[in-house]
């Protein structure tokens, strides 16, 4: 009789025979879902992992190298005071704005060095949920009672989705905080405030170089998207001087690259990620043939790469087979969507939360797409839990979320969110629906 785990390694060498052998291939419902599985794997690579990923990535190296142990549970750990541990996160994840899935790394890198798991879930809520410019935005284009609901529904949620995290699994953060109880104070090896120059050259990076075109043509986030890649190149050309000057980086090697890159630049100007995506390579080499604390650099960067981005990759595929790009069709129609989430039923609102979770939202695309669909039907309570469980989640986020803290806390955390998305979009509906 074979054993338990030659059957269950049969059952899926069958279950993926089966699913090949009746792949229905003629059917046009199932090449327009594998176009835009293919599609929006294709427009995340081209727009999110070299001007979002890429930084967050190097940003969230920098954090397990660079931040000492101590500090982290000094601001953020289990024993931490609650209200610097959580207005400490919400205020750091929302001046990155940043997606659900950029959000990622950062979130794997404060964890990973001690952050209790509270403050850490307010920060991966916080990021891309608490956007300025997006909610903003809502509130033009989509209604002031949405835009304000979304403001206080945001900031109200990283603080709640964190408490009941850190309630939920308390046992375990007591392990963690008696844990780290015992670690001895790192040596300092250079003061706070270069550690905090050498951190806001890269933020300044990802924030400006994925900087939204605003819908007016004036005012000061229109004068900042003009001015954008100018700001990323002076942020960029302070880390290459932190580097030399801080990191022991050898100058000439920087003189290199940096001359590599403004040639590209000068080449390539009206393509700007290709002198951007030079600069990444360049800077990488550049560690790479260093040592010491850029060569570690890298290799906590390249770690954090390899575990993270293939499972992103793979949830964008699923999502767009399931749910396509934005105003595309794909294998659930955007009509079924439309019909279930009109009115404010507690199932309208609970369909609209888990749907939003379950699809990629890049910054600011929520907003039109729920443009289209209120004038479909959907309800305003639909539209608001859209709104607070949609740029915090996704799909992929869900996948890397479940290598980082375990399924089980991923599977709370999407919950909680799901819940108070649905509760908060059933009561806005009655008062403003």
């Amino acid at each position: 009789m074979p054993s338990g785990t030659e059957l269950k390694k049969l059952a899926l060498i069958l279950a993926v025979f089966l699913a090949i052998f009746f792949l229905p291939l003629e059917a046009p419902r199932f090449q327009t879902s594998l176009n835009e599985a293919l599609g929006l794997a294709r427009w995340y690579a081209r727009e999110h992992v070299i001007l979002c990923l890429v930084p967050a990535f190097f940003i969230a190296g920098a954090i397990t190298c660079f931040v000492s142990q101590a500090s982290v549970l000094r601001y953020l750990g289990p024993n931490a005071k609650k209200v610097l541990a959580y207005g400490v996160a919400s205020v750091s994840g929302s001046i990155l704005a940043v997606c659900s899935c950029t959000v990622l790394p950062l979130f794997a890198g404060i964890y990973k060095r001690g952050a209790g798991l509270g403050p850490a879930c307010a920060f991966l809520y916080s990021g891309p949920a608490i956007n300025v410019l997006a909610i903003v935005l809502t509130a033009k284009v989509l209604g002031p009672a949405l835009g304000i609901g979304r403001a206080v529904g945001a900031i109200t949620f990283s603080v709640v989705v964190g408490l009941a995290m850190h309630f939920i699994f308390r046992k375990e953060e007591a392990q963690r905080a008696e844990a780290a109880a015992t670690l001895p104070e790192p040596e300092v090896t250079r003061p706070l405030w270069q550690n905090a120059a050498f951190f806001a050259s890269m933020i300044a990076i990802l924030v400006f170089a994925n900087w939204a075109r605003p819908i007016s043509e004036t005012g000061a986030y229109h004068l900042i998207h003009s001015l954008k890649w100018v700001i990323t190149g002076v942020a960029s050309l302070l880390l290459a001087l932190i580097l030399v000057a801080w990191l022991g980086v050898r100058a000439r090697y920087m003189a290199v690259a940096g001359t590599i890159v403004a040639v590209v630049a000068v080449l390539f100007r009206a393509h700007p990620i290709v002198p951007f995506s030079a600069g990444v390579a360049a800077v990488a080499v550049v560690l790479l043939r260093s040592e010491g604390e850029p060569r570690e650099w890298v290799d906590a960067t390249w770690t954090f790469t390899k575990q993270i981005l293939p499972l992103l990759l793979l949830g964008v595929l699923i999502s767009g087979a399931l749910l396509g790009r934005p105003g595309q069709e794909s294998l659930i129609p955007s009509r079924w969507i439309a019909s279930i989430v009109g009115g404010n039923s507690l199932f309208a609102n609970a369909v609209a939360s888990v749907v939003g979770a379950f699809m990629y939202f890049a910054t600011l695309t929520e907003v039109p797409i729920l443009q289209g669909l209120l004038g479909a039907g959907m309800g305003k309570g639909p539209a608001l839990a859209l709104l607070l469980a949609g740029p915090a989640l996704s799909l992929p986020s869900m996948l890397v979320l479940g290598s980082i803290m375990g399924a089980r806390k991923t599977a709370v955390f999407v919950a909680l969110v799901c819940v108070l998305a649905t509760i908060t979009g059933k009561i806005f509906g009655i008062f403003w629906g």
